[in-house]
């Protein structure tokens, strides 16, 4: 029997950092396809031509990279070098397929990037803060590794913006003067063609700098 392909629905249902590995070691050799292409997925440019629109430069963290999307199209965009990280080794050998990448960093973001603090002028992220992955207490590890003035430009569920404690915790790094400028418009994650249950859901891009 043919295994079946995973979808966003088992994506959204994860709750672990095992479950997220053993899902996307499943999922990366047709990700590209069977969910990006398929599903019209418009975010990653999206993220990207946000944080070019905002000023932002490399070097660029790509946070939550995946198969290299986003970082596929800040290269596009004449913007680099950009390393990835994520927790998928998987994901990230697709990742490098692309050659969008100067390097490809394995991390858990819960437990921090190994890489020294202010390395890089920008971080984005598309589609890693949403339902049933991470929320915003990996923000300071992003924070960490980015140097002042940095852009940063977050893509996060509009669904799961308030529920998550986005909104608490960026008020919380406002009110610390550790980040400045922040906006968040909302954009649509799939274009026309997408079907099913998600596809008129939005994500707020969360564009701000760093102190």
């Amino acid at each position: 029997m043919k295994k079946q392909t995973p979808g966003l629905s088992d994506a959204y249902a994860l709750s672990t950092p095992e479950d997220l590995r053993r899902l996307y070691a499943d999922w990366a050799g047709t990700y590209d396809q069977d969910f990006a292409a398929d599903q019209d997925y418009l975010l990653p440019g999206l993220t990207a031509k946000a944080f070019a629109a905002a000023g932002g430069a490399g070097p660029v963290l790509d946070a939550g990279a995946g198969t290299g999307l986003c970082g596929e199209a800040l290269r596009e965009l004449g913007i680099e070098p950009v390393d990835a990280t994520d927790i998928s080794v998987a994901m990230l050998a697709e990742a490098l397929r692309k050659d969008a990448y100067r390097e490809v960093i394995e991390a858990n973001l819960l437990e921090g990037i190994p890489v020294p603090r202010g390395s890089y002028r920008g971080v984005v992220s598309s589609g890693t803060f949403t339902h049933g992955h991470l929320g915003p207490e990996v923000l300071p590890a992003l924070l960490r590794v980015a140097a002042p003035g940095a852009w940063f430009a977050l893509s996060v569920n509009a669904k799961f913006y308030e529920k998550g404690g986005f909104a608490d915790a960026f008020d919380r790094l406002l009110r610390g003067q550790w980040i400045k400028g922040l906006t968040l418009p909302e954009l649509r994650i799939y274009g026309p063609r997408s079907t099913g249950a998600h596809k008129d859901d939005t994500a707020l891009i969360a564009l701000f700098q760093k102190v």
